[in-house]
């Protein structure tokens, strides 16, 4: 296991994770890039995890490798890791550098939120400038949100509906419970509670449960007094002293440890904690936001979450929509992206034709708002100034993700786990049955995405005109045969 800086590097210089199994390639990048960045490098998803839970701040970017171990010839453990520095660090930037380099995998890496995919071999120097380009970017979009914070974009009823709701909530005291699909902008939700609240101008803390190290959760929380444990050689406050009278947001909560959750409905029901090592009691008067991309009420039922910290946490909830049901909002944020990336850039915005604005619309963005902004780059940094067709546009899309697809894996990964908990759950299952009501979902999407135009849902679905005839036609008729079709088993996780 390789967990270390490749080489001495200042503090000014920017971090970089990479990932490989081929200690060759790892140590080889790490030299010809450590002029310009404090290099990590690791050989498995585990190790790269552990790594980051002990590093005191997340590398701004990431190389990594799709086959690695213990599946070296497979790209699902890549695909996992994807999501899990992405859980850790949302605004990391993420390339897939690997020698699998089959077009579907580079469309899933990048819908699961990766920058770019990029073939072995490569020639270092084009690396870093890729690399500089897009630690650029992020750094000009954090800015921008520092000294602009925007409210929600959109006009979608789900948006209005969704900022309405933001308004309501800011001025409760009361705990907000943010659900939504990985991607989504629960942060972006939770920064406007606050900014809307009477706690605007105080403290804005934010937790990520799933990146940091079980052990670390309480002292993290709740600070820790010297001596408490090794390596705690002073006093120090904890993000609920910190917070004051501010917001303290909990990402990813579904992620706390079952006995840290119970020390903090303690903190939700009186706002009574304790420093680690200390007897002290002591006050919080911070606001507790959540948010999740789990289902609690599932992760209750399986007894990895309290019922009553759900409750405590659920007295407001939220729902942030995903992406594919925002309609011509996917317009409205593209128009967003690409004003600011074309001025970062210094390049000409590209436009899209009718044909392709329709394909643009017509698209699920598995990956939500990530997924979106990260095509935006691409295209702006490929086609500046250009109009572009669905030609330029599809090979940016992850055609095989299925709309809700879970983004912490592969497809085929998701259709197992899918499979799983539908024969689990369903007496008497029969996979024919299951099969119709799959396919009939499939027909009944694409005819609302094509308005009911049966040549365009036909196209979409790689399928002649008669054949969704003649599959429609027998989908009705075993309905009104009394029928019951199976309803396809719900697709859940990251």
């Amino acid at each position: 296991m390789t967990a270390t800086p490749s080489r001495p590097a200042p503090e000014s210089r920017p971090a970089l994770l990479i990932v490989d199994d081929d200690t060759l390639i790892a140590d080889t990048l790490g030299f010809a890039l450590g002029n310009e960045f404090s290099v990590y490098t690791c050989e498995s998803r585990p190790n790269a995890v552990e790594l980051l839970r002990q590093l005191p701040e997340a590398p701004q970017l990431a190389l990594v490798d799709l086959g690695l171990p213990p599946t070296p010839h497979a790209p699902d453990e890549g695909f996992r890791l994807i999501a899990d520095l992405l859980a850790h660090s949302p605004s990391m930037q993420i390339f897939v550098l690997s020698g699998q380099n089959e077009a579907a995998h580079a469309r899933h890496a990048r819908a699961l939120g990766a920058a770019e995919f990029i073939a072995k071999p490569c020639d270092p120097a084009q690396l870093k400038r890729l690399l500089l380009g897009a630690l650029e970017m992020r750094d000009a979009e954090l800015r921008r949100r520092e000294g602009s914070p925007e409210g929600l974009i959109g006009d979608s009823p789900a948006i209005r509906k969704l900022r309405d709701q933001v308004a309501q909530f800011a001025q409760s005291p009361f705990s907000v419970l943010i659900e939504g699909e990985s991607g989504s902008g629960k942060e972006l939700v939770a920064q406007s509670l606050h900014r809307l609240s009477a706690r605007g101008a105080k403290p804005f803390f934010a937790l990520n449960c799933a990146a940091i190290a079980p052990t670390l959760v309480e002292p993290t929380l709740f600070g820790y007094v010297k001596g408490a444990f090794t390596g705690a050689d002073t006093n120090k406050s904890g993000y609920f002293e910190d917070a004051g009278e501010g917001t303290l947001f909990l990402d990813e909560i579904g992620e706390l440890p079952l006995e840290m959750q119970a020390k903090l409905l303690r903190v939700l029901e009186n706002g009574e904690y304790q420093r680690v090592g200390e007897t002290l009691r002591r006050v919080s008067r911070a606001r507790v936001l959540a948010a999740t991309n789990r289902d609690l009420r599932q992760e209750i039922r399986r007894g990895a979450f309290r019922a009553d910290l759900y409750h405590r946490l659920s007295v407001l909830t939220l729902s942030v929509p995903p992406l594919r049901e925002l309609g011509r909002d996917k317009l409205e944020l593209l128009g967003h992206f690409r004003g600011i990336y074309a001025q970062q850039s210094g390049m000409q915005p590209f436009e899209l034709d009718p044909a392709a604005e329709r394909r643009w619309l017509a698209y699920p963005f598995p990956g939500n708002v990530r997924e979106l902004r990260n095509i935006v780059i691409r295209l702006t940094t490929k086609h500046p100034g250009q109009k572009l067709g669905v030609e330029e546009l599809e090979p940016e899309f992850d055609l095989e993700a299925q709309p809700g697809q879970a983004a912490g894996g592969s497809p085929d990964m998701d259709r197992a786990a899918a499979a799983l908990e539908a024969l689990g759950r369903t007496p008497g299952f029969s996979l024919d049955q299951a099969l119709k009501a799959w396919e009939r979902a499939y027909v009944d999407a694409a005819l609302k995405l094509t308005h009911g135009n049966v040549s365009q849902a036909a196209k979409l679905l790689g399928i002649n005109r008669t054949t969704l005839y003649s599959r429609m036609s027998s989908s009705d008729a075993g309905e009104a045969q009394g029928g019951s079709p199976v309803t396809p088993p719900p697709r859940t996780g990251k």
